[in-house]
């Protein structure tokens, strides 16, 4: 069985050349990445194929699902979705079965299943769970765009609270509604849910289900960004089942958190590198 990489960007030449093309944000510049939030520093290097590829074989990986971010505007800018798609799937081809996609929020054939923000899943998806339900399909939750961050916020701000809150938020509707609202349909929350299993006490102490509860569901939590400690607390509340690896590839470094996942032993490793994804994927 193959190893999975969940939760990896990747920008095709068909995105880079729309995005530099636009006189809207978000959009580049050089190297900049111009977003409602700011400007970045990005490597364009880092999007290429070969690099891509060479970094899975470093990383033990076989097959990644890399994505569009919502946070990169294409809620609103559906010519960023479409250049993306266009451009995904001739590198999918090229890739000889090394990447798939989720598709910009919406179900497209031959694709892992479909991306889309936590505010979105919140303002409700039952259409589109229904055609990833139909197509065997899953449903990924990830950050959307920020809100605008405080005066004087550290650079971190951003990624550390908003994305977080965010995804928490999206959790927490999940709980409460989402797998009736949406049934047949596997969802895997980005970024741990934003660290979900942290609040499930005080959800408890608030009236909320119970977390033995939402064992049953077929929710998945994928590992990007976190390291031992987290990932302690969610297989201890969680069990295995849960987990996929992710590691937000090129966004940071995936191997502080690939190495904490080694760190808890090779059983535990290979359930959430290869056996849940391979069946949540095939």
């Amino acid at each position: 069985m193959p190893s999975f990489d969940v939760h990896q960007h990747l920008w095709p030449e068909e995105l880079i050349a729309t995005l530099a093309n636009r006189r809207e944000m978000p959009r580049i510049r050089g190297s900049m990445l111009e977003l409602a939030e700011g400007r970045f520093e990005v490597d364009l290097e880092a999007h290429r194929l070969d690099r891509r590829l060479e970094q899975l074989d470093r990383d033990g990986v076989d097959v990644a699902i890399v994505s569009l971010p919502p946070t990169m505007g294409w809620e609103s800018a559906r010519e960023l979705a479409v250049a993306f798609h266009e451009g995904i799937e001739r590198l999918a081809g090229e890739s000889r079965g090394r990447l798939r996609a989720f598709a910009c929020g919406e179900c497209r054939p031959g694709y892992a299943g479909a991306c889309v923000s936590g505010r979105r899943l919140i303002a409700g998806v039952a259409g589109l769970a229904s055609e990833l339900a139909d197509a065997g399909q899953a449903l990924f939750i990830h950050p959307g765009p920020p809100e605008p961050v405080p005066t004087d916020a550290p650079p971190w701000w951003t990624a550390v609270v908003d994305y977080t809150a965010q995804m928490q938020a999206a959790f927490a509707w999940w709980i409460n509604q989402g797998p009736e609202a949406a049934p047949g349909v596997p969802v895997v929350f980005a970024i741990l849910g934003g660290g979900a299993p942290f609040q499930l006490e005080r959800l408890r102490g608030r009236g909320g289900p119970e977390a033995q509860s939402l064992l049953d569901t077929n929710v998945f939590l994928d590992t990007a960004s976190y390291g031992h400690r987290a990932l302690e607390l969610c297989l201890s509340t969680y069990g295995v089942r849960a987990l996929l690896y992710g590691s937000d590839v090129p966004v940071v470094d995936p191997r502080p958190t690939l190495q904490a996942l080694i760190g808890f032993g090779d059983a535990v490793k290979d359930v959430v590198m290869t056996e849940n994804p391979t069946a949540l994927f095939g």
